[in-house]
C-alpha cells in the first residue's frame, strides 16, 4: 500500500528572545514526526521548518508563504502575539494552526487547535495552591503584550474571589533585561509571592537579578518572596543559572520529571534523538501531541483537508507522557492534567499537587470564572508532596 505524503509546516522562533523554549518545542514536533513516519503505512509527514526569529512581521509572511505553497496544516507560534498575527491567515486561506503553548484564553477560532493549556488548566490551580498555601498578597510583573495583560488580569479577579489582593503590576518590554526598578519595587512592597509573566532572556535576568537582591538585604527569596509562573519549563533553568535556580514555583501540565512508563519512554526517545538539547519542557510535550494527533487524524481522514481533519482529531485519544490527552469537540482545546512544581538546583522540577485526571478546557471560564467565589471553594489539585 502506497504511502500518502503530507507536508506540514512547522513555525517556530529557533534564535531571538524565547528561543531555548521554541529549540524544545521544535525538537518535540521533529520526535512526533519521526515516530509517526516509523509507524504508519498510510501517510508520511514531510516537516517544512521556518524560523520567524520573534518578528512578528515574519511570522505573517512565512505563514502566508506556508500557505500558498499547499501546506495546510502548521504546527506553530509560541507567543500569544504570534498565534494572534497569523490567525487572519489561517482563516482567509482555510488551513489550520496547530498551537503548542500554554496561553491566556479568550479565543476561539474554526482554524485553531489548541494542544496547551487554558486558563482553567494552568492559571487558576495556581491560584488556588498560592491563596492556600503561600499567601494573599500578590506582585504580578509580565512581558508587554496579550500573555501578561490577560493572564494578570485572570489572575487578579481569581485572587480578589480568594480575599486576596495584587498589590501591583509592573510590565516589561519582550527582551528587556533591565529589572533592578522593577525589583526595588517587589521589595519595598514585600508581597507573599511574585506572579512572573516574564518571558525569555526578560525572566532569566529577572530571577538572577530578584535572588542577588534579596540575598543583599538578607532576605530568603524563595522562602520569603517566591515567584510563581505559568510559563518557566526545564530548558529555561540552565539559562538562570545555579545561584538563583532552585525553589521557583511553576504551574504546568507537563513536567519532565513525571513517573510514568509513558514519559520514561519519551524522554529517552528526546534524549536520544536530541543529545545537545534543549531539555524537553511542557510546550516541547504540547507539540509532540499536536502533531501525534495531526498525524492520526490525518491517516482516519484520508485527505489534509482543514475542515475534515478537524473533525476527526475530534474523536482521537493519545496516552500521552503527561496522561490521556483528547480534543474537546465543543472547544477544540485539550484535555489536560493541571499540576504545579518546584524548581530544583538539578534543574528539575518536584511535583507538589496534581489533578486526579485530565480536566476539560474552559478556555472562556464560562464553568470556572474566578468572578466568584465559589468557582475557588473545591481544591483542583491533590497534594503529591509538601
Amino acid at each position: 500500500m502506497a504511502r500518502t505524503n503530507y507536508r506540514i509546516g512547522v513555525m517556530l522562533s529557533t534564535t531571538g528572545s524565547y528561543s531555548v523554549v521554541a529549540r524544545s518545542m521544535l525538537n518535540g514536533a521533529l520526535l512526533a514526526f519521526r515516530e509517526i513516519n516509523a509507524g504508519h503505512d498510510d501517510i508520511a509527514l514531510e516537516p517544512v521548518v521556518v524560523n520567524p526569529s520573534g518578528d512578528l512581521a515574519s511570522y505573517r509572511s512565512l505563514s502566508l508563504e506556508l500557505l500558498g505553497s499547499g501546506v495546510r496544516h502548521v504546527v506553530g507560534c509560541y507567543t500569544s502575539s504570534s498565534r494572534k498575527e497569523v490567525i487572519p491567515c489561517f482563516e482567509k486561506f482555510d488551513g489550520l494552526l496547530w498551537y503548542p503553548s500554554h496561553y491566556e484564553g479568550f479565543e476561539s477560532s474554526d482554524n485553531v487547535i489548541y494542544t496547551g493549556a487554558a486558563p482553567n488548566q494552568h492559571v487558576l490551580p495556581l491560584v488556588d495552591y498560592l491563596a492556600s498555601r503561600v499567601g494573599s498578597r500578590a506582585f504580578c510583573v509580565g512581558s508587554n503584550y496579550i500573555w501578561a495583560w490577560e493572564n494578570n488580569r485572570i489572575f487578579r479577579e481569581a485572587l480578589a474571589a480568594r480575599g486576596g489582593t495584587v498589590l501591583a503590576e509592573r510590565y516589561l518590554s519582550v527582551g528587556d533585561t533591565e529589572v533592578d526598578q522593577v525589583i526595588a519595587a517587589i521589595i519595598d512592597q514585600r508581597p507573599d509571592f511574585v506572579f512572573n509573566n516574564l518571558i525569555g532572556t526578560s525572566a532569566y535576568a529577572f530571577f538572577r537579578a530578584f535572588r542577588a537582591a534579596c540575598r543583599a538585604r538578607g532576605i530568603d527569596q524563595a522562602a520569603e518572596i517566591p515567584v510563581a509562573s505559568c510559563t518557566l519549563s526545564e530548558p529555561e533553568l540552565p539559562e538562570i543559572g545555579p545561584d538563583a535556580v532552585d525553589g521557583h514555583l511553576s504551574s504546568s501540565v507537563y513536567f519532565s520529571s513525571l513517573n510514568s512508563a509513558e514519559n520514561g519512554a519519551f524522554i529517552r526517545a528526546y534524549t536520544t534523538s536530541f543529545p545537545d538539547g534543549p531539555v524537553s519542557s511542557a510546550d516541547a510535550e504540547a507539540s509532540y501531541i499536536a502533531v501525534k494527533l495531526l498525524g492520526a487524524a490525518l491517516s482516519q481522514a484520508g485527505t489534509d483537508d482543514a475542515r475534515t481533519v478537524r473533525a476527526a482529531v475530534a474523536d482521537q485519544r493519545l496516552h500521552a507522557p503527561q496522561g490521556e490527552v483528547r480534543i474537546d469537540r465543543q472547544t477544540f482545546h485539550a484535555w489536560l492534567t493541571p499540576r504545579i512544581g518546584r524548581s530544583t538546583v538539578g534543574g528539575q522540577f518536584e511535583v507538589l499537587l496534581e489533578s486526579r485526571e485530565p480536566i476539560a478546557p474552559d478556555p472562556y471560564l464560562v464553568q470556572s470564572s474566578p468572578r466568584f467565589a465559589g468557582a475557588m471553594r473545591s481544591p483542583l489539585l491533590k497534594v503529591v508532596q509538601s
